[in-house]
């Protein structure tokens, strides 16, 4: 009996050497995502923005990746001059980094003096008359503002983030997975199946007046639930000595210039 119970134990032992996961293994990938923009060598975590995970290589994925390629970019600034947005819009737009007037709360200072935004102003109005209340017109002011203006470019990228997601997950025959990043560009997709992934950005980020596209290779092991080791994602203008060793570089491109717009 006991040579018999040796022999069974020894056996199990052989078929769980370290290379073989134990049955029902899951996995986890931590995502740091830090960025540089401009001189010097100092980078700063990315918030706010949202990553994905598709199961399968990069080759097995290479049709929705050329889908990408192909498509047109607008950015943000362009599809907003487009429809002839103020200045002072874009502006605050950008300095929040927004898509959409839901990105961050409207303040007195947006609609007084020279920064004033005239669309926020002209909403406000017309608040006023239908609440009674300044304060009042003012925090609910995206009611007064046109569909165009208050989410027209957010509405814009999530049709084609949609179609895109839908072509992914036919072709994986699999769920794409979404984390968004913290305040400090970090996330986690947990629980993962074994295997090889492709973390990417879907639709290109816009970092100053260039976009940034992330399509790196990723290999979940049972280890990494235990470790939880950081994948580092990162841009071309990262100096940061601390992130030399980055594992996930994008593909930087210059926004396009606006078309000049016809009056």
């Amino acid at each position: 009996m006991g040579l018999a119970w040796s022999l069974l134990l020894f056996t199990l032992a052989l078929a769980q050497t370290p290379n073989t996961p134990p049955p029902g293994a899951r996995g986890v990938i931590r995502l740091r995502v830090r960025v540089g923009v401009g001189e010097g060598t100092k980078a700063k975590g990315l918030a706010r923005k949202r990553f994905y995970l598709i199961k399968g290589s990069l080759d097995e994925n290479k049709s929705l990746f050329q889908s990408i390629e192909r498509r047109p970019i607008v950015s943000r600034d362009c599809y907003y001059r487009g429809i002839g947005a103020s200045e002072a819009l874009i502006h605050w737009l950008r300095e929040g980094d927004c898509e959409s007037v839901y990105c961050r709360e409207v303040e007195p200072n947006d609609l007084e003096g020279a920064g004033a935004v005239p669309e926020f102003q002209q909403a406000v109005a017309a608040g006023v008359k239908q609440f009674g209340s300044h304060e009042l017109a003012r925090k609910w002011l995206a009611v007064n503002l046109p569909e165009n203006i208050k989410s027209g470019f957010y509405q814009r990228q999530q049709h084609d983030l949609q179609a895109l997601l839908k072509q992914a997950e036919e072709h994986s025959k699999a769920k794409v997975l979404s984390v968004m990043t913290d305040q400090n560009g970090t996330a986690y997709f947990t629980d993962l199946e074994l295997g090889r992934y492709v973390v990417t950005n879907m639709l290109p980020t816009e970092l100053g007046s260039v976009s940034e596209m992330w399509q790196c290779a990723v290999d979940v092991a049972a280890g990494d639930l235990a470790t939880e080791k950081p994948f580092l994602i990162t841009n071309p203008g990262n100096k940061d000595p601390r992130d030399k060793k980055s594992r996930c570089v994008s593909v930087e491109k210059a926004l396009p210039v606006c078309p000049a717009l016809t009056r």
